[in-house]
């Protein structure tokens, strides 16, 4: 059952809220693509083990259409998850591997396609147990030829406004992704995402923010999510190199202070692009290094 108007609007005021200390724990999560072809029984088992709580599901790794996953495998798939111990954070990769869906499209009929499609994720989401919808997916969404990027933001709004009651429905949250240049020409700010978010104009819509992506703005990391605290519901942890947390050179001490300081409830998510050495090493070093740079925040803090 969707929560009531009023359980909504407690949950942004929690997000919004700046200064309340520092946890000792945050939800770490991690993206299933980053276990390849395991069997999700073992990639489950092993991010359980590992101390994370979450996972997150590129429903290509599935099947590459969403609406053509059966009841049953949902059933499955969720049933899964929960033996593990773990929770569904959501989906990210919407629209990849999709053909006839774009974000950006001047046609009508795309657009009312995307939004439908949109709509089954969210049945997708739901039916996993999860509550987020990350919005990246690139390839469908950069800027057409003669589509201007004021248009694009509009054509955008368009097609997520269409799903919006089955955001509504299921009660999730879609949360729209910033990239970095290197991945397109669409939606490459923090501010450029609160812009399309305000475009819509709806509770559903909220902001992510990812670390990679966020490396390519001119401004420091941690101010980038300062600023954006008021409507960030969803995280994803990376490097600029492609890899995860604590294989680069980006530090985290300041962006888990600064996640700190906004009193940031919502999930940690380590996504990566480049899966080498091992999905093992990846999963294990990752929250390795996101659980020291923790302790290093907590213990300045004085806590």
């Amino acid at each position: 059952m969707p929560h009531a108007p009023q359980a909504l609007i407690a949950e942004r005021l929690a997000v919004e809220q700046h200064g309340k200390g520092h946890q000792k724990n945050m939800k770490y999560a991690i993206c299933n693509e980053t276990f390849e072809n395991w069997p999700f029984e073992k990639a489950f088992a092993l991010a359980a083990d590992l101390g994370y709580s979450g996972i997150e599901f590129a429903p290509f790794t599935i099947n590459k259409q969403a609406d053509a996953i059966s009841a049953e495998e949902r059933a499955t798939i969720r049933g899964q998850i929960e033996d593990a111990g773990l929770q569904t954070v959501g989906l990210h990769w919407l629209l990849a591997f999709t053909e006839g869906l774009y974000l950006t499209s001047p046609e009508e009929p795309v657009r009312d396609r995307t939004g439908t499609y949109l709509a089954e994720l969210a049945r997708l989401c739901s039916d996993l147990g999860g509550r987020i919808l990350v919005l990246g997916s690139p390839q469908q969404r950069n800027l057409l030829p003669g589509v201007s990027l004021e248009q694009g933001m509009d054509l955008a709004a368009d097609v997520i406004r269409r799903a919006v009651p089955a955001f509504e429905e299921h009660n999730v949250m879609l949360a729209l992704e910033p990239l970095s240049p290197a991945e397109g020409d669409f939606l490459l700010t923090a501010d450029q995402g609160i812009d399309l978010m305000r475009r819509v104009d709806s509770e559903h819509v909220r902001l992510h923010l990812d670390v990679k992506a966020m490396s390519s703005e001119s401004r420091p990391i941690p101010d980038i999510i300062r600023d954006a605290a008021p409507y960030l519901i969803h995280f994803h942890a990376n490097d600029a190199n492609l890899r995860g947390p604590g294989m680069g050179k980006i530090d985290f001490v300041p962006i888990l202070q600064a996640l700190q300081e906004i009193d940031y409830q919502g999930w940690v998510c380590v996504e990566v692009f480049d899966y080498k050495p091992s999905p093992e090493y990846i999963a294990s070093e990752s929250i390795k290094y996101l659980e020291a740079c923790l302790r290093e925040v907590v213990e300045a803090a004085g806590e």
